[in-house]
């Protein structure tokens, strides 16, 4: 016997432990029919199971499951990733707190012994919180990054794609982390709106050159008065790259600065002569028009400086101090300064020698290092880059051609305007934690690039060589992930069978570095796509749209959701609100679908207790009960509707569908229809309905598992103690349920459609009358034609049982006091004169009515707002949208009510 509730904390670690101990997560060796792969997209080594997490593998266990149930050999392969600066800052922070020594007096070797030792005894915890969640990887292929294996893959790459010409060292721009010492990506900049200001210098123009300044204009904006001036004003938020400027732009078609341009400025402290040049970059529109240019330390000057043919000056160090090294025409007491004290420093001598003009306080975007916290610096250094312009062109035909396709298609258009204005790819980092770059130098500073050292002596002819310091950017060996993990580049079963990939579940945010990179590498390695479809999920919000953080104590935590309610509900909130860019998600969500389980789990006693078990040999196929007819139908809509939404990848249809079928279709309707025929005394109807009720919970239980796998998998296995022995003895193991159109009957559909509309109809309108639960209104039917009235007779007691009503008569016309509707075609009366006090409840349905009137009205006025509709952003819009049509809606539903309150009298 089931027990009451399903308790999670007993079940879910004993039956994962039994899924994974009989192999059902490897992939089917034999009997197949086609294969089915995805990986995973690898989770930091250092991560915890956080509520994106949540969301994206659990909407890659829907689709492994429910592929593995259709019999197709899934492999859904998993792994981490080795994640450089982050996990080399948790063992520096680890080593610090221990009182040990900094990793720089520690030195390579050692400090590298370090983070594998960390590895081995707190890395991948992410991978065990997987499993709380129900994933279902195939763990024996386990892959890390770092391992032996893609490291041979991420050495051979770097080989081949240097002698493709294909990967080079250049002194470019970069994202510089002055505390990390390294350069980082663009994904771990932070943009943060600071209180800052703009300074504005006057820089002496250079030869006695002056110009004519207009300071008047006319109406029509032409100048009246002008001013001489022998400078020209630069505004800048950043006073300590001056030091740096090589020149200044203004644009070619600005009147003002014409005569200016090829004419030079002294720059202030240092006495550098830089040139004016003409460059789009300059806006007119902006400050005085005219920018000054300092190419080593700003990504848009580097651009005007190649343009220009200007010196790119580097006056910042590693650190972020002021250095003279390239640059001895900067007065000796700015050397080794902080970048932010010589900031002070410069304004200071601007005001009191004059060239300060002015300080415009502003709030401005400044990158920050994610994980350091720190300003981060534009910074020219010597770095490994990839062509990815070149790599870029056969990922850009893939998507074009159709090969891949975006689920939605809307997010092609990021991949498209990302990859079709790419720049260069920065692949190293001035770290230890990561896939040292295979290149060797000789004392000449001759580079050679090779797979191992011997190889690179080899190619030297012998000479003593130095490796490299730097290691690879993390996106580089994530970017081999779909071919690397199945063991490229051997030639293994695994690449024959598995690649490309079916499927890649992932977020929009990682479109561009990750997803367009694994394309780039798999076409050119593989010469096929690394994956056919890439569904994108949406960005997990807090219950009022809102980005969850610690700073605001919004963050939903899986692993606390999973200890108190299970993974089951968690699961199935994930999916049912997958469908939407942003998914606003709160605690009392994931508790209402907890509450869809208990609604199962009880509709599975109440099956148990009137005996409804699997009999041998039972065909759905032959029965003849209205009611199993009706279900059987219904069951196959809604097989439909979920392979058809799975396969598309519309989760959050899937779920709909399960949850109408379940709670809707078989708890409220059907298991009340067999109520009566449990009871009866009809053994032969008995018997089938105790069958089907049987076989419909068994095809449920496979619909719903792969949304659900732990409560569905303890009702299989509770539920297969009693009558026939199962073919398949768990419900990982089962098979898709395959229903035939020859089970949807079109009479019983009919006829339990109609009773179903009726019982609703009476139902609604008790709750609009204010019918109390206690009260038995006669129901009437008026003038019915004959299929109406043998309807009514057939399912009399049903009708008074669910629409609790005193009897079920006929009438020419409807009595007296009785308010009118219509179901099904047929005009029916239910007579609530003497039940319901009439003024009390036009009292309240018109005070109800006000309040809709004034949410209304308070909707309109927002909507109506241009300043709301033009600054909100379009969710709130979406909401407010809602809103009005929900109060408006619901004014028209109790204006009806109100009106049926005339029949009465």
């Amino acid at each position: 016997m089931l027990e009451k509730t399903f308790d999670p904390k007993a079940s879910e670690d004993r039956i994962y432990a039994q899924w994974e101990a009989s192999g059902a997560f490897a992939p089917k060796t034999d009997g197949a029919e086609g294969a089915y792969s995805i990986v995973i997209p690898p989770p930091n080594v250092t991560g915890s199971l956080h509520i994106g997490h949540a969301l994206n593998n659990t909407l890659q266990d829907i689709l492994a499951r429910y592929h593995r149930m259709r019999g197709k050999s899934v492999l859904w392969l998993p792994g981490t990733d080795h994640a450089g600066i982050a996990t080399q800052m948790v063992v520096e922070r680890q080593l610090a707190a221990a009182g040990n020594v900094g990793r720089r007096d520690m030195g390579r070797e050692a400090f590298i012994e370090k983070v594998w030792e960390w590895k081995a005894e707190s890395g991948g915890t992410i991978v065990q919180q997987l499993r709380r969640l129900g994933a279902s990887c195939d763990w024996s292929r386990e892959r890390f990054t770092l391992d032996e294996g893609l490291n041979a893959a991420v050495r051979k790459v770097f080989v081949q794609l240097h002698k493709d010409g294909l990967i080079y060292r250049d002194k470019r721009l970069v994202n510089w982390d002055p505390q990390f010492q390294t350069a980082i990506s663009d994904l771990e900049v932070e943009q943060r709106e600071v209180e800052g200001a703009y300074w504005h210098f006057a820089y002496p123009l250079a030869d006695g050159v002056t110009f004519e300044y207009p300071v008047a204009f006319d109406d029509e904006g032409k100048a009246t008065e002008f001013e001489t001036r022998d400078f020209i004003v630069v505004a800048t938020t950043r006073p300590e790259t001056m030091l740096g400027d090589t020149g200044v732009a203004v644009h070619p078609d600005d009147e003002r600065y014409k005569s200016l341009v090829g004419k030079f400025v002294t720059l202030p402290i240092t006495g550098r002569r830089i040139p004016i040049v003409a460059d789009d970059y300059a806006d007119p529109t902006k400050g005085s028009g005219a920018v000054k240019i300092t190419p080593a330390h700003d990504f848009n000057d580097f651009g005007v400086g190649k343009r220009a043919g200007l010196e790119a000056l580097n006056v910042l160090d590693a650190f972020a101090r002021i250095t003279t090294a390239d640059t001895p025409d900067i007065p000796a007491e700015y050397d080794g300064m902080d970048r932010f004290a010589a900031r002070k420093a410069i304004v200071a001598l601007a005001e009191e020698a004059g060239w300060l003009r002015e300080i415009e306080k502003t709030r401005h975007v400044v990158p920050h290092g994610d994980r350091s916290g720190v300003v981060i610096e534009p910074w020219l250094t010597d770095q490994w880059y990839v062509d990815a312009h070149t790599l870029a062109q056969p990922a850009l035909k893939a998507v074009e051609g159709g090969d891949t396709v975006f689920e939605p298609k809307s997010y092609e258009k990021i991949y498209f305007e990302w990859l079709r204005n790419i720049e260069p790819w920065c692949i190293s980092r001035q770290l230890w934690w990561g896939h040292r770059i295979p290149a060797w130098y000789d004392t000449d500073g001759n580079i050679y690039v090779a797979e191992t050292e011997a190889e690179a002596i080899a190619q030297s002819g012998g000479k003593a060589l130095t490796q490299d310091e730097d290691v690879l950017d993390t996106w580089f060996s994530s970017a081999l992930w779909p071919f690397s993990t199945m063991g490229w580049p051997e030639k293994t079963e695994d690449l024959e069978r598995f690649y490309p990939t079916s499927d890649l579940v992932t977020a929009a945010d990682i479109i561009f570095f990750w997803v367009a990179r694994m394309m780039m590498m798999g076409l050119h390695f593989m010469d096929e796509v690394p994956f056919k479809r890439v569904i994108i999920n949406g960005l997990v919000r807090d219950e009022k749209g809102q980005k969850m953080s610690k700073s605001k104590g919004n963050v939903i935590d899986p692993l606390v959701i999973i200890d108190e309610l299970g993974a089951d509900p968690l699961r199935f909130t994930m999916a049912i609100l997958s469908g939407t860019r942003d998914i606003k998600l709160s605690k009392q969500r994931i508790e209402g679908y907890r509450n869809f389980g208990t609604k199962l789990w009880n509709a599975a006693r109440f099956s148990e207790m009137n005996e409804a078990v699997r009999v041998e040999g039972f065909d759905p196929a032959t029965v003849e009960q209205t009611i199993n007819r009706w279900v059987r139908g219904e069951l196959t809509k809604a097989e439909r509707g979920v392979s058809e939404a799975v396969e598309g990848g519309r989760f959050d249809d899937a779920a709909s569908a399960l949850y109408k079928f379940v709670w809707n279709v078989f708890c409220d309707w059907y298991l009340e229809l067999a109520k009566p025929v449990f009871n009866g005394a009809d053994e032969a109807a008995k018997a089938e309905t105790r069958a089907m009720t049987a076989w419909t919970l068994d095809q449920t239980l496979k619909l719903l598992h792969p949304v659900m796998p732990f409560i569905t998998e303890e009702l299989w296995a509770e539920l297969g103690k009693e009558g026939a022995a199962r073919n398949e003895a768990t419900l990982i193991g089962a098979a898709w349920p395959v229903l035939p159109d020859s089970f949807i009957d079109a009479d019983a559909e009919a006829e339990i459609g109609w009773l179903v509309d009726l019982v609703g109809e009476v139902r609604g309108l008790r709750a609009e009358m204010n019918v109390p639960p206690g009260a038995k209104p006669p129901l009437t039917f008026v003038a019915p034609d004959a299929a109406t009235s043998d309807r009514a007779t057939r399912h009399r007691d049903l009708i008074l049982t669910l629409a609790r009503v005193s009897e079920v008569a006929s009438a020419d016309a409807a009595p007296a006091g009785a308010v009118t509707f219509v179901s099904g075609g047929s005009a029916a009366a239910l007579s609530l004169a003497g039940i319901i006090d009439l003024t009390a409840e036009r009292a309240r349905l018109t005070k109800e009515i006000a309040a809709f009137d004034s949410d209304i009205g308070h909707v309109m006025k927002k909507l109506g707002n241009p300043n709301f509709v033009e600054r909100a952003a379009p969710a709130v819009i979406d909401e407010q949208r809602a809103k009005l049509a929900e109060a408006e809606a619901g004014k028209a539903r109790l204006e009806a009510a109100l009106a049926r309150l005339a029949d009465l009298g």
